[in-house]
């Protein structure tokens, strides 16, 4: 089996690290020549590719792939690997595809729960290109019947990306907005359900976020116990210094279900929380 990964970050690097040894190759995309000779050390076929041309090498190597993974934001001119490798894609007709989107394609729901039959209905920018990107994919599987599953990921966090190193660096705040919840996953949950719907290729949706949304504040309160320090004051929503994009975070409200994914794929969430999570992510910490 070959895997190719149109976008080597954070996420993807967590599932190539949790199935290399099921691929004999495994090959994929970096926008940085730096970045490119770093993915080679790890033994990691890498190819630059700037998402508005085709990339050098990138091709061919579809044309072998087994399964292809795409973690690529779309942008104003739609999903850059459709723009440009969709043809060899299905010229290859790989066993799966799989497409890493977001939950922020339902908006704002005012804190009700959504599933994957949930009208998308959204509110930014990059949401709305999300939804865009989702379609096209989808219309792609059913132009040349091959697999695409999607998945909605919800806040992603892990080692290096968590509310400890929030602490550590001095940023951590406890915002408080009435109502608000927001929804997290594990990236080692996102590698075990893209290695367990790998298993069973469809087209079909999925979204991959924990058992329980909840409010930031109450993250921040937690990490500082596990810590034994004292969390930061509580700061009213209303007047937090945020940015345009931060700020927008909070005005999408929902609680996001991964019935489908523990029905239909079996799997069972190594991290069903964010209090059993920061507790293994303490004892590393």
């Amino acid at each position: 089996m070959r895997l190719f990964v149109f976008g080597i970050g954070y996420s993807s690097k967590a599932f190539i690290e949790r199935v290399k040894g099921r691929f004999d190759w495994i090959g994929g995309t970096t926008r940085s020549a730096e970045k490119a000779a770093a993915l080679e050390e790890q033994g990691i076929h890498a190819f630059v590719f700037d998402g508005t041309t085709p990339g050098d090498g990138i091709g061919d190597a579809l044309a072998r792939a087994s399964h292809v993974l795409v973690s690529i934001g779309p942008n104003e001119s739609g999903d850059p690997v459709l723009n440009t490798h969709a043809d060899e894609i299905a010229t290859a007709r790989p066993d799966w595809i799989g497409y890493l989107s977001t939950v922020g394609v339902y908006g704002n729901h005012d804190g009700a729960w959504v599933d994957e039959e949930t009208p998308c209905k959204p509110v930014s920018k990059r949401s709305v290109q999300r939804v865009t990107a989702e379609n096209g994919w989808l219309a792609f599987a059913d132009e040349n019947a091959l697999p695409v599953q999607i998945f909605r990921l919800s806040g992603i966090y892990g080692p290096g990306r968590n509310a400890f190193e929030n602490f550590r660096k001095g940023t951590a705040r406890r915002l408080v907005k009435p109502g608000q919840v927001f929804n997290r996953i594990h990236v080692d949950d996102i590698a075990g359900v893209l290695e367990a719907a790998m298993a069973q290729p469809s087209t079909r949706i999925f979204n991959v976020t924990d058992d329980e949304p909840a409010p930031p504040q109450e993250v921040v309160a937690y990490a500082a116990e596990l810590l034994g320090v004292e969390p930061p004051p509580e700061i009213p929503f209303e007047s937090a210094d945020l940015s345009p994009m931060a700020r927008s975070f909070y005005g999408e409200n929902k609680r996001v279900s991964n019935r489908r994914v523990k029905q239909e794929l079996d799997y069972t969430f190594l991290h069903p929380n964010y209090r059993t999570a920061l507790q293994a992510l303490r004892a590393s910490f």
